[in-house]
């Protein structure tokens, strides 16, 4: 059996934490002080619109509206709803809330293939198709940071695409007849479409969560197949800065590749990190802790979004979701002699499956994916994995357009940063139980 690739991972990881020794890293410090709190809640909160007058459009995905907030947060208006209350439709699909020239923003309704032009009041100034509307799904689904580049293109997250092995299932042992076992991708490519020319093209390549099935068939031929959720992946992430260049956060070494506003692409040094080796005890403890962490939070556990961040959707520990498909006899079809196909996804607080502890990483990850942020001058702020004990709430790295680390900040227990404003403002979503709130906090 060949090793050698397993060797040089290992040793890619060995000169990550000989960079990190030898470079010192900044210190910790508190985000500064809050200045503003919503009095509204909220379930889930995909996104945010920061304008330049102190306002913010939320992305209130579970209510189904945009909200429009006065920069106090005390009060707002209705932008787009599901109910008669506005004439902007949200549509009854999630949709996506994207910066968009000047202080205007985009509102993108995968219902109606359309793109809503939101202008700084809060007014819906025209209605724009999808560029591609193959793709409005994946734009309109928030998946990842949707932003434009610095030409004025569309910059998103591909949806993964199931690949069929083309072994059909044999009786016994891996299902009824005829099914293929699909092959989950551990990659995704992030693309950026012309809205005039809607010329797409692949602009780079990210690692994301493999995702394992486990199918088992029953004594009556009837097979499941169950995903097992790896609870602490390695997986790269990807953000536009302010510039309009594209960063590409990889995990695997903690650096940055970067697409260039001029159409060139560099490679920054590695960022320095505090790697913490797994033995096999480590790893077992920390699925046991996970499995643990959920069975406490019971019916409010969330269902992890694949390779997500914990953060203001909800998601859970960085995993894949779980997701289980049930084949009766004759495989996938339905009519006489037929099975069915029947696709669920536990709800919160649902027993889930994880992988066997032996396939954990060999050192803890510096991120998880979508932990990523852009601010307004240029800088990523990547929430990273606590790797020692560190008491209060999660600490952000902090990188310059070099790849450089220049900050490392630590934010309120129970909060995410969710977007970036002018005159440093940083707007975060405090999460209590099933209650999600919104803050306005200062950079310093």
């Amino acid at each position: 059996m060949n090793h050698r690739p397993a060797t040089f991972a290992l040793a890619l990881i060995a000169s990550s934490v000989t960079v990190a020794e030898a470079q010192q890293r900044p210190p910790i410090r508190q985000l500064g002080a809050v200045t503003a709190k919503a009095t509204e809640t909220f379930t889930n909160v995909a996104g945010i619109r920061a304008l330049a007058n102190g306002s913010v459009l939320v992305n209130d995905i579970s209510g189904r509206r945009v909200l429009l907030f006065e920069p106090q947060l005390g009060k707002f208006t209705i932008v787009a709803d599901s109910t008669s209350a506005t004439a902007n439709a949200y549509g009854g699909r999630v949709g996506a809330l994207i910066a968009y020239r000047g202080d205007s923003s985009i509102f993108v309704d995968p219902s109606s293939v359309s793109m809503l032009v939101i202008d700084p009041s809060g007014k819906v100034a025209r209605v724009a198709a999808i560029p591609r509307a193959e793709d409005a799904g994946t734009i309109g689904s928030g998946f990842g940071n949707t932003a434009f580049d610095a030409s004025g293109r569309l910059v998103y997250r591909a949806m993964p695409r199931m690949q069929f092995t083309g072994r059909p299932a044999r009786p016994g042992g891996a299902g009824p007849a005829g099914f293929q076992m699909p092959e989950p991708p551990d990659s995704a490519f992030v693309l950026r479409v012309d809205l005039m020319t809607r010329k797409v093209d692949t602009v780079g390549v990210i690692r994301t969560p493999k995702i394992k099935l486990e199918a088992k068939t029953d004594d009556r031929g009837n097979m499941s197949i169950t995903s097992l959720i790896n609870p602490l992946p390695v997986v790269d992430d990807w953000a536009v800065t302010s510039d309009g260049a594209i960063a590409f956060v990889r995990g695997r070494d903690y650096h940055v590749d970067w697409v260039n506003p001029d159409g060139s692409k560099g490679t920054s040094s590695k960022i320095p990190f505090d790697w913490q080796r797994m033995s096999d005890e480590d790893k077992v403890a920390f699925i046991d802790s996970v499995k643990a962490a959920r069975e406490r939070m019971g019916a409010n556990a969330p269902v992890p979004a694949t390779g997500a961040a914990p953060g203001p959707g909800g998601a859970g520990a960085g995993g894949s979701p779980q997701v289980q498909i049930f084949v009766g006899p004759g495989g996938p079809g339905g009519g006489p002699g037929g099975g069915n196909v029947r696709v669920g996804a536990g709800p919160g607080g649902a027993q889930l499956n994880f992988v066997p502890a032996s396939e954990l990483p060999d050192y803890k990850p510096p991120f998880f994916a979508g932990s990523t942020r852009a601010d307004t001058d240029g800088n990523l702020w990547i929430r990273t994995i606590a790797t020692t004990a560190v008491a209060g709430g999660p600490v952000y790295d902090v990188i310059n357009r070099k790849g450089e680390l220049i900050d490392r900040v630590q934010i309120p227990a129970g909060r995410t940063i969710i977007g970036f404003g002018p005159a440093g403002a940083v707007w975060l979503v405090n999460r209590d139980g099933t209650t999600v709130t919104l803050e306005k906090a200062s950079v310093r």
